[in-house]
């Protein structure tokens, strides 16, 4: 019995990671209706395991689905101004507390020469002739999780494991438009780095704050001009 009901959680497991992937990297579209059967034929597996994973999900706020019951259509969350500005928000200050708790770190001067690294390895591939914009994001992405790994207890790594993904939808369906805007974000970067170099634990969570305050005000003009993706 609890073999079965650790292999259906397994399932489950396999769903939702391979679904929130397929929308994270635009594979499913904003706006693409999601039918389950489709699914579950698509990923191989049964009906159950899909249910639950769209279930969860629509909890994280990947999936929107205006009906109930028979009248149920789930889709891809549309990506809008509004929602980046807000989500953006919450990501600041989700890692805007863990880097509040990096900056009170007795041993910090690892964590804050590897974030001089990565800053300046953005800053070097932003310079170069056609830069990889999936090596920026990656490079991005660590520079944050640094920080954050550096300074979060379990409950914060889990809330930010569940909602950081949603803004690398927008990141990486917008990633053209924003990358003339990119050098603005590595100068906000080194504030969090001083201030955490300095143990100034107010500084370093405002200046993450910041960062991500105004990353989210640059993608919505760039939405704003662009479109909105998924909305009617």
């Amino acid at each position: 019995m609890a073999t079965r009901i650790s292999a259906a959680r397994d399932r489950g497991r396999q769903a939702y990671t391979k679904l929130r992937k397929l929308i994270v990297h635009g594979r499913l579209a904003p706006g693409s209706r999601l039918i389950e059967t489709e699914i579950a034929e698509r990923l191989r597996l049964s009906r159950t395991p899909v249910r639950s994973a769209l279930q969860r999900l629509m909890q994280e706020g990947y999936i929107s689905d205006p009906g109930k019951g028979r009248q149920s259509r789930p889709f891809v969350a549309p990506l809008t101004r509004d929602d980046a500005e807000e989500l953006f928000q919450i990501v600041g200050e989700l890692e805007g507390l863990a880097a509040w708790r990096a900056a009170q770190l007795v041993h910090r001067r690892r964590l804050v020469n590897k974030l001089n690294r990565l800053n300046e390895k953005l800053r070097v591939e932003i310079e170069e002739p056609g830069p990889s914009k999936e090596l920026i994001h990656q490079v991005d992405t660590r520079f944050h999780r640094c920080y954050v790994e550096g300074g979060a207890g379990p409950r914060l790594l889990s809330l930010h494991n569940a909602i950081k993904p949603q803004a690398e939808r927008y990141a990486r369906l917008y990633v053209d438009a924003l990358m003339d805007q990119l050098a603005l974000s590595i100068d906000e970067h080194q504030a969090t780095i001083d201030a955490i170099e300095d143990g100034d634990a107010d500084r370093a969570q405002l200046a993450v704050q910041t960062n991500w305050r105004n990353a989210g005000e640059r993608l919505g003009d760039v939405i704003e001009r662009a479109g909105e993706l998924g909305s009617w």
